[in-house]
C-alpha cells in the first residue's frame, strides 16, 4: 500500500545555523539523505547554503544533538538510523511536517497516544477540577460550532486533548502533549470527519470523554479516549468511524497493531 504524504508547512528558523539545520534535517527525514549515508563535504555544503564553516559546524552540532547525524573521524558526517532520532524534539517533529507525514508517522503517533492518553483520561477522572471541566466543555462547544474540516474544529479537538493531559495532574503527560501539539494538530486536520455520520460519531465519543471525566468514571474515560484515537486512525485509512465499543488497548505483553 502506498502511503499518502502530506506536507504541513511550519515556521522558518530565524538564524543562519538554525535554517541550515532545518534544511538538512528535512532532507534527512524526507529520505534525500538516506540512513547510513554520508553528507557532502564542508566545502560543498557551505557553497550550497552560502554560509561560513562555523555556521555549518553549528548546524551539524544541532543535528547531532537531535540524533539525526553522527560525526566519525576519517569517515565524515553520517545520517543515523531513524530509531536514533529524538522524536520528542520539537524541531524534529516540525521537520517531519515540513518533509511530509505519511501512514507510518500517523501510526507511530497513534501508538504513543494509545500508550499515554487513555491513562491520562483515567487520571483526569479522579483529579479534575471545576476549571478543568469548564475547559473541556469549552473545547466541546468549539468543536460543535465549527465546520468539521476547518482549522477551528481541529484546534478545538486539540484543546480538548491538551485539557485532558492537564487535568491528569501528571507533569510528564502534560509535557508530552505540549511537545507533540503540532503533530496532533496536523493529524486532526488530516482526519477531519467531513461526512455527517463521522462528525456525529466524533462528537459523541469526545463528549463521552468529557462526561466520564466530569463524572469521575476512570474506566469509561479510558475506553472513550481509546475509541477516539482508533476512530482517527480509521478516518486516516478511509474507513468509517465506529460508534460501538472501543477495542482493547494494547499492553506491553500484547502489543497489537491499531486497525
Amino acid at each position: 500500500m502506498t502511503s499518502r504524504l502530506v506536507v504541513i508547512p511550519t515556521r522558518r528558523a530565524h538564524s543562519n545555523h538554525a535554517e541550515v539545520a532545518r534544511s538538512i534535517g528535512v532532507d534527512i527525514i524526507a529520505g534525500r539523505y538516506a540512513e547510513g549515508s554520508r553528507l557532502p563535504g564542508d566545502a560543498e555544503l557551505t557553497a550550497m547554503f552560502g554560509v561560513s564553516r562555523p555556521v555549518l559546524r553549528e548546524s551539524v552540532k544541532t543535528l547531532v544533538a537531535k540524533g539525526l547525524l553522527t560525526t566519525k573521524a576519517r569517515v565524515g558526517t553520517v545520517v543515523r538510523e531513524r530509531g536514533a532520532w529524538n522524536m520528542f524534539d520539537a524541531d524534529v517533529l516540525a521537520w517531519h511536517l515540513d518533509a511530509g507525514i505519511d501512514r507510518r508517522f500517523l501510526n507511530d503517533l497513534a501508538e504513543i497516544r494509545l500508550a499515554v492518553e487513555p491513562r491520562a483520561a483515567a487520571l483526569a477522572a479522579s483529579r479534575r477540577s471545576e476549571a478543568d471541566i469548564a475547559e473541556l466543555n469549552r473545547s466541546m462547544e468549539r468543536m460543535r460550532r465549527e465546520a468539521s474540516d476547518s482549522v477551528g474544529f481541529a484546534d478545538g479537538d486539540l484543546a480538548l486533548h491538551l485539557a485532558v493531559a492537564n487535568a491528569s495532574g501528571n507533569l510528564f503527560m502534560r509535557s508530552i502533549g505540549n511537545v507533540i501539539e503540532a503533530a496532533l494538530r496536523a493529524s486532526f486536520l488530516l482526519s477531519a470527519p467531513v461526512e455527517t455520520q463521522d462528525r456525529e460519531t466524533v462528537l459523541l465519543w469526545h463528549q463521552r470523554i468529557v462526561d466520564a471525566i466530569a463524572g469521575g468514571d476512570a474506566e469509561a474515560a479510558t475506553a472513550a479516549m481509546a475509541e477516539v484515537i482508533y476512530n482517527g486512525l480509521r478516518r486516516h485509512e478511509g474507513t468509517p468511524a465506529s460508534s460501538g465499543p472501543a477495542p482493547a488497548i494494547p499492553t506491553a505483553a500484547e502489543p497489537g497493531e491499531p486497525s
